[in-house]
């Protein structure tokens, strides 16, 4: 994680300020709740390369600490390198230590395979066949995939920015075209892509997750939103290592109404990666697990409104608002901190985790002069949102 830490500095930084290339538009200070004795937190609100996202200062032993936001994520990794920097060269901070020297790599990641989820809620639309790999580490299937098969629109989804970034050098180097990768929770983002259009699903070697189960890609939510998006013989394919998380899945899609099921030990695929070689000179086992599909469903709708209508009196509701978690059959409501914005009446950010239990959504909801709404994007279409935003509302009146 980006970071940089500075014993102090010597100018206070007064928003909103433009500077060249970045700006920043807020700085937020956590509001200290009766029941919490804490160190004084500050977001920093940074736009940089038309992407806005949040910085975090608080802080650490006798020093103060600075470094990315965990909520709004964004990519390539230099973006917020750069914008710590920026920050940091402003108020002329006397630094300790950092990381955020760019590399200086020949290759540098291009953004025109990169996405955002609303560039698939919004804007996707394509006549190939479309196939997924969901964790691609170090991208070796998806770019044999791709290049073995051209007219294949393949996504590529991953959470671990240094592996996007990897893979975005390979995929201009090698100069394809039929890959695009996105930074999402998978478990979350086939509830976007049109039912019936997807040829396969890989799945190869899947953190285990044995001592937090519910984090696991599978479930079956998981499989059926899969077998939505498949095509009539279409396929979702499991490659683990893990012989608890083979008897997990199989045990999960044995218990469908439907389907054909097709499972291999130690089948050897043209491309492997650096871990599967390891583990086979150790002797472990692989297993594949391959679902074929055999149904065919209507699309989604997801046009939703999302907004808040009534002015927001901030400044009174920060005193009554509870930490406490709302909890209902199919939702959840957290709200995990509140900041104030101290130059701007009735101004503010709430932190909140809400959604479905197994796919819970870390959102703010930045307030300014009454008036509220989601910050960077909104909240996705699905029917445990929708809920958890109208309780919302009903909260902050």
């Amino acid at each position: 994680m980006p970071h940089i830490v500075f014993d102090k500095f010597n100018k206070e930084l007064v928003t909103p300020l433009k500077k060249e290339d970045v700006s920043f538009d807020f700085i937020a200070k956590s509001y200290n709740f009766t029941e919490k004795i804490r160190k004084t937190e500050y977001k920093i609100c940074v736009e940089k390369e038309n992407k806005k996202f949040l910085l975090t200062l608080k802080e650490k032993d006798e020093n103060y600490l600075l470094k990315a936001d965990k909520v709004t994520r964004v990519t390539p990794v230099q973006l917020v390198k750069d914008a710590l920097n920026d920050y940091a060269n402003e108020v002329e901070a006397n630094i300790i230590f950092s990381n955020t020297q760019d590399s200086n790599q020949k290759v540098r990641p291009t953004q025109k395979y990169l996405k955002d989820i609303d560039y698939f809620i919004n804007d996707f639309k394509t006549d190939k066949e479309i196939q997924i790999e969901i964790g691609f580490g170090s991208g070796r299937h998806l770019i044999h995939q791709a290049k073995e098969n051209p007219d294949v629109q393949f996504i590529g989804l991953e959470i671990h920015t240094p592996s996007i970034e990897q893979v975005l050098k390979q995929i201009k180097i090698q100069e394809l075209d039929n890959i695009l990768v996105v930074n999402y929770d998978a478990r979350l983002f086939m509830e976007f892509i049109n039912s019936n259009k997807v040829g396969k699903i890989f799945v190869h070697f899947p953190v285990p997750w044995d001592k937090k189960p519910h984090r696991r890609v599978y479930s079956n939510a998981f499989i059926n939103e899969a077998l939505r998006v498949l095509k009539l013989e279409g396929t979702l394919e499991l490659r683990t290592d893990s012989r608890k998380y083979f008897d997990y899945c199989t045990e999960l899609l044995t218990n469908l109404n439907s389907g054909r099921i097709t499972i291999d030990i130690n089948k050897d695929l043209p491309i492997s990666s650096k871990y599967e070689d390891r583990w086979k000179k150790q002797g472990k086992n692989i297993y594949d697990v391959i679902l074929s599909c055999n149904q065919e469903d209507e699309d989604i709708n997801l046009d939703y409104n999302f907004s808040f209508d009534e002015d927001i009196e901030y400044d009174k509701i920060i005193e009554t608002l509870s930490t406490k978690a709302v909890v209902k059959d199919d939702y959840f409501i957290h709200i995990e901190d509140l900041f104030t914005i101290e130059e701007k009446k009735n101004s503010g950010l709430i932190q909140i985790t809400f959604g479905s239990f197994d796919r819970p959504l870390s959102k703010y909801i930045l307030i300014e002069e009454k008036k509220a709404r989601y910050f960077q994007d909104l909240p996705l279409p699905t029917s445990a949102n929708m809920k958890a935003h109208n309780k919302l509302k009903e909260m902050l009146k």
